[in-house]
C-alpha cells in the first residue's frame, strides 16, 4: 500500500501488551482505503504457512536450489530480533522489565528472543491470532477533520458486522508485590566504540509504582521523575552524573507508564564493576535528601512551563502521539479522554502541592524509600559473549536438525523452493485498493515569506497559525573556520546551551531557558547547492530557540558570553555525548554506512562524514580518552569566534501575525547586541560564489548564501568495512548522479521507488531474511542500502542485479504510477507551521523550484527511468562508494580492494 497510496505514515507496532496498526494520510478518498485494507489485513489475514516461513522463521538449505548445503535458521523476523538484541542498551531493557514483572506477560520477550523464535509453530500463530485479534477485544482511534460518521460505518460494514461479541480473556493480573527487594546480573557484549573500554558495566534499581489507569497519579509520577533527573538542576544528575562515576544514566531511566502497574528506574552506564555498591548508596541517599529536602518551587514551575508549551507545540504527527500516549492506559480500561485533560491535571497538581507543600516528598517516601518491591540489576560485558550467542543458536540448530529423517531434510528442500518459487513470482495486487496519479495535486500551495533585515542581518518572515509561539533560527556559515577545527563543530553545539553563559552558570542558565523558552537546539547541517554537486554551503549552527514564546532572552546571553572554562563540566558533557553516539551504531547502523559510502563522491559527503558519520563517533571516543581537556576548552571560543559573527548569519522566524511585530522588535535588539561580534574574517577559501535566496530577485537587492565551490574535486571509489560486534550487516552502495535541478533527478527519484518496492524489497527482505533494504535519491546521489542484513557481499551483489533487472525494463506503467504515488506522499508531506518556508531559508529552494521538479516527477515515463540507469548506475558510467558494518568477515579481509577500519 506505500505505493498505491499518498499516506503519510503507515507501520505497525508490538508492545509488550497489544500490537498498534496506525496509518494518516491527508486524502479523504486514500483514507477509506487504507481503512479498507488495515481492517482486512488485521481481521483478516491469510497467515498462510509460507508468509509464516518468511516472515517468521524457518529451517532451509543455506543454498535453497543445493540440498547438499547446510540446513540453517531464516526468517525476517528471526533476524529482525538478532538484530535488536546487538545492542546492549536494548538487551538491557528487555531483561530489566522481565525481571521487574516476572510473574505474567512482562516476563517474557514480546517480540520475540531469538533462540525462542523457533519453538513457535504456524498452527500456535494462527490460534493466537483466531484468539487475540477479535472486535471484542480492538479498540480503533482516529483523529483529524473527516467527518467521523463515515469511519464508524465503514468500520461496522466491513469489520464488526461479521463478528459475534466474545468475552476475550486478556486483561493483565497485577504483579505480585514482593516483601523484599531484588538483586540480579546479566551479561552483553562489549563494545569496541565504548568511551572508555575498563568502565563498561550498567547498575539500575528499579520500583514497581502504581496502577497507570490513576491517570492523576501516573501524571503526578511522571513529573516528580523529571523534576529528579531531568537536567543539570535535578538531585540524581548533582549525585550520580557529575561526580563522573558514568558516562551517562543507564538506557532505562525515570518514569515508565507503558506497562499496566509504572515503574521508575534510576542508575548508571559506563561505569566500573568496583563502584557498584557505591552507586546502589548514592541512589538510596538521593532519596532521602529528596524526602528531606523536597524541590525548588522554580524547579516545579519550569517544568509546568514545559507542559504547557508542549501543549501549544503542533507537530505534523500530533494525531500519531496522543494515539500512541492513550494507548498503554486504554488498553488496561483507563478513561483515554481524561488522560488528554491536561490541563485539568496541571491544575490539580497545582491544587495537591498548595494544600500540603510535602505533597511530593510524601510520593517518594511512598514509591521509594517504603517500596520493597525494587529490583538492582547489573549488566557487565562478557569477551565470549558473542561467541556463547553463536554457539547456543548452533546447538539449537543441531538439535532441530539432528531430529529430521532424510523424508524430512528432502521435505524442507522442497519447501524451500516451493518459497523461493512464491517469491520470485510478481503477487497480484489488483485487489487492493489504490489512487491514481490524476488524484494528485498538479500545484503546490504557495508559503508567502517576507525579507527583511535586523541590525543589518538578513531575516526572513513567515507569518503562521503557531497558537501563539514564536520560533527563531539562525543559520551562520562556518565559511571563515580553519580545517582543523570542522571536527570539533558538533561538540562545540552540544555544549555550548550546558555550559552557562554571561552571569549564569549552567545550572541557572538551564532553569532560564526552561522558564522562558520551550528549549533551544544547535546543530550542524552541510546543504549541497540545488544546481552543482559540487558547491554547497557548509552552516552551523542551526540555532533555534524552539518552541519560544520571548523570543529574546537567554539567546543574546548565549551568542554573546557562552562560558568554555569549566573542564570538569565539558568532561561531563563529553562522556555522555561519546556514549550515545556509540549506543546509536546498532540502532542507526545502515545511516552510518550510508554516509560513509558517500564520503569520496561528493564535497557535501566529505563533510557530513565528518560532522556525523563514524568518523565523528571515532573522534569523540578520543576526546573521551582524553586525561586533558585544556586543549578542547582553547579551541570552542575559537570555534565561536568565527560561527557566531554576524556577517556570516541569516535569521528566520515563524509566528501569528499578532506576534510578528514584537519579535522583530526583540530580533533588532538581540541583532544589535550581537553586532558587537562583527569582525570582517577573511574565508579561508577563495572559491566562494553568491547565490541569492531568492533566484527571481535583482542581483544583490537580498540575502544570498554563500557557497564554496570545489572545480577541483575528484570523486573516487572507496569501499569501507567497520567490524562491530553485531550478528547482521548494515550494508551500502552510493553512486554520485546529478542535483536537484537535473533535468533527470525527477527520473532517479522515481526510479529509487520502483527498484525499492518491485525487486530490491523482494530480493533483500522476502528472500534474504533482512528487517528492510531499498534504494533513495538526495544531495546528488543514489544510495542503496539494507538493515539488519544476515548477508553482506551476496547484497551488494543484488543491488547490481536490481540495476540489471531495471535496464531489461521488465516494469509496468501500474509500477510507475505506483513509484509516483510512493513519492508524492513524501513530497507532500505535511509540514507544521513552525518549519513552513524552511526549504527556501536553509537551501535556498523556493515554491518555483518545487513546482517545476513536481512537473517533471508528473512526466517521468518508462523510457526515461531505462535511460537513466543505464547512463547512471550502470557498470562503468559510475563513481561509487561502499560501506558495510558488521561482524568479522573472512571475504572482504581476503580482498585488498576493501579498507578495513
Amino acid at each position: 500500500m506505500l505505493n498505491r497510496s499518498l499516506s503519510t505514515f503507515m507501520n505497525a507496532f508490538t508492545a509488550s501488551d497489544f500490537t498498534m496498526y496506525p496509518f494518516s494520510t491527508q486524502n479523504g478518498k486514500d483514507f477509506q482505503n487504507l481503512l479498507s485494507v488495515y481492517l482486512d489485513a488485521v481481521f483478516f489475514p491469510c497467515l498462510r504457512e509460507l508468509d509464516f516461513w518468511q516472515e517468521g522463521w524457518r529451517l532451509e538449505n543455506e543454498n535453497p536450489t543445493d540440498p547438499t548445503s547446510p540446513l540453517v535458521f531464516k526468517g525476517v523476523v528471526f533476524n529482525e530480533m538478532k538484530g535488536a538484541f546487538s545492542d546492549n542498551e536494548r538487551v538491557y531493557a528487555q531483561h530489566l522489565q522481565n525481571k521487574l514483572y516476572p510473574d505474567h506477560t512482562y516476563g517474557v520477550v514480546s517480540g520475540g528472543e531469538p533462540l525462542a523464535i523457533p519453538d513457535l509453530s504456524w498452527e500456535q500463530l494462527k490460534h493466537f491470532h483466531a484468539t487475540h485479534y477479535h472486535p471484542s477485544n480492538a479498540r480503533f482511534f482516529t483523529y483529524g477533520d473527516l467527518p467521523l460518521e463515515q469511519h464508524l460505518k465503514q468500520i461496522q460494514e466491513e469489520a464488526l458486522s461479521k463478528f459475534e461479541r466474545t468475552e476475550p480473556d486478556t486483561a493483565v493480573p497485577n504483579q505480585p508485590h514482593w516483601d523484599r527487594p531484588r538483586e540480579d546480573h546479566v551479561t552483553c557484549s562489549p563494545d569496541a566504540m565504548a568511551p572508555d573500554a575498563a568502565k563498561q558495566n550498567t547498575l539500575c534499581m528499579s520500583y514497581l509504582l502504581g496502577d497507570i489507569t490513576d491517570t492523576f497519579e501516573g501524571f503526578t509520577l511522571s513529573l516528580l521523575s523529571s523534576l529528579m533527573i531531568s537536567g543539570p538542576n535535578s538531585p540524581f544528575y548533582k549525585t550520580l552524573i557529575e561526580p563522573k562515576i558514568g558516562t551517562n544514566f543507564s538506557s532505562v531511566v525515570g518514569y515508565d507508564g507503558s506497562t499496566k502497574e509504572a515503574s521508575f528506574s534510576i542508575g548508571l552506564q559506563g561505569m566500573a564493576e568496583e563502584d557498584t555498591e557505591k552507586v546502589k548508596q548514592i541512589i538510596v541517599q538521593t532519596i532521602d535528601e529528596i524526602i528531606a529536602n523536597g524541590f525548588e518551587e522554580e524547579r516545579i514551575e519550569a517544568l509546568l512551563h514545559k507542559i504547557e508549551i508542549q501543549m501549544k507545540h503542533q507537530s505534523t504527527s500530533f494525531g500519531l502521539s496522543l494515539a500512541s500516549y492513550i494507548a498503554s492506559c486504554w488498553n488496561h480500561d483507563g478513561d483515554p479522554v481524561q488522560l488528554l485533560k491536561i490541563s485539568d491535571s496541571v491544575a490539580q497538581f497545582r491544587q495537591a502541592l498548595k494544600d500540603n507543600p510535602r505533597f511530593l516528598q510524601e510520593k517518594v517516601l511512598h514509591y521509594f524509600k517504603d517500596n520493597t518491591h525494587r529490583l538492582t540489576l547489573s549488566m557487565s560485558p562478557d569477551e565470549a559473549y558473542l561467541e556463547k550467542q553463536v554457539k547456543a543458536e548452533e546447538e539449537k540448530l543441531q538439535k532441530k536438525v539432528q531430529a529430521l529423517s532424510e523424508s524430512d531434510k528432502k521435505d524442507i528442500y522442497e519447501k524451500g523452493l516451493e518459497l523461493l518459487s512464491v517469491q520470485s513470482k510478481i503477487q497480484d495486487a489488483s485487489c487492493l485498493p489504490a489512487l491514481k496519479v490524476s488524484d494528485i495535486e498538479p500545484t503546490i500551495a504557495v508559503t508567502p515569506v517576507e525579507m527583511g533585515t535586523a541590525g543589518g542581518v538578513p531575516v526572513q518572515y513567515c507569518e503562521q497559525p503557531t497558537n501563539g509561539m514564536v520560533y527563531f533560527r539562525a543559520m551562520c556559515s562556518l565559511n571563515t573556520l580553519p580545517e582543523d577545527l570542522k571536527l570539533y563543530v558538533p561538540l562545540f553545539c552540544s555544549v555550548i546551551t550546558k555550559m552557562g553563559c554571561g552571569g549564569l552558570d549552567y545550572r541557572q542558565q538551564a532553569q532560564q531557558m526552561e522558564l522562558k523558552t520551550g528549549g533551544m537546539s544547535i546543530s550542524t547541517s552541510v546543504n549541497p547547492d540545488y544546481s552543482n554537486m559540487d558547491m554547497y554551503e557548509q552552516v552551523s549552527p542551526r540555532a533555534g530557540v524552539v518552541r519560544c514564546i520571548h523570543s529574546n532572552v537567554c539567546f543574546c546571553v548565549i551568542f554573546q558570553i557562552p562560558h568554555f572554562d569549566d573542564e570538569e563540566r565539558l568532561r561531563v558533557l563529553v562522556m555522555m555525548s561519546a556514549q550515545e553516539l556509540a549506543n546509536g551504531i546498532s540502532y542507526s547502523g545502515h545511516m552510518y554506512a550510508m554516509t560513509r559510502a558517500a564520503r569520496s563522491l561528493t564535497p557535501t559527503g566529505e563533510l557530513q562524514e565528518t560532522f556525523g558519520g563514524m568518523e565523528q563517533v571515532k573522534f569523540m571516543k578520543r576526546i573521551a580518552e582524553m586525561p586533558d581537556l585544556t586543549q578542547v576548552l582553547r579551541t570552542l571560543p575559537r570555534i565561536k569566534r568565527h560561527i557566531l559573527n554576524p556577517l556570516n548569519m541569516r535569521c528566520a522566524v515563524n509566528s501569528t501575525p499578532q506576534k510578528m511585530s514584537d519579535a522583530a522588535g526583540q530580533l533588532d535588539n538581540f541583532m544589535s547586541n550581537v553586532a558587537s561580534n562583527k569582525k570582517d574574517r577573511k574565508p579561508v577559501r577563495s572559491d566562494i560564489t553568491e547565490r541569492l535566496l531568492d533566484p527571481l530577485a535583482a542581483p544583490g537587492s537580498g540575502p544570498s548564501r554563500k557557497l564554496i565551490t570545489e572545480p577541483n574535486f575528484k570523486p573516487c571509489q572507496m569501499k569501507t568495512f567497520f567490524p562491530m560486534p553485531f550478528p547482521i550487516n548494515f550494508v551500502s552502495e552510493c553512486i554520485r548522479t546529478v542535483p536537484f535541478t537535473h533535468e533527470d533527478y525527477a527520473s532517479l527519484n522515481i526510479l529509487s521507488r520502483v527498484m525499492t518496492a518491485k525487486y530490491l524489497h523482494r530480493e533483500i527482505r522476502e528472500k534474504g531474511g533482512a528487517y528492510g533494504g531499498g534504494a533513495r535519491v538526495g544531495g546528488g546521489l543514489f544510495t542503496f542500502y539494507s538493515y539488519r542484513d544476515p548477508n553482506s557481499v551476496q547484497t551488494l551483489s543484488t543491488f547490481r542485479k536490481s540495476v540489471d533487472w531495471v535496464r531489461s525494463g521488465q516494469f509496468t506503467q501500474q509500477d510507475i504510477d505506483e513509484a509516483k504515488l510512493s513519492v508524492f506522499s513524501a513530497v507532500d508531506s505535511p509540514v507544521a507551521p513552525s518549519n513552513k518556508g524552511m526549504g527556501r531559508f536553509l537551501s535556498g529552494i523556493t515554491d518555483e523550484l518545487k513546482q517545476a521538479h513536481r512537473e517533471r516527477l508528473f512526466a517521468v515515463t518508462d523510457k526515461s527511468l531505462v535511460d537513466v540507469a543505464g547512463r547512471y548506475l550502470g557498470i562503468g558510467q559510475r563513481t561509487c562508494g561502499v560501506a558495510i558494518l558488521g561482524p568479522e568477515n573472512d571475504t572482504i579481509k581476503k580482498d585488498p580492494s576493501w579498507v578495513v577500519k
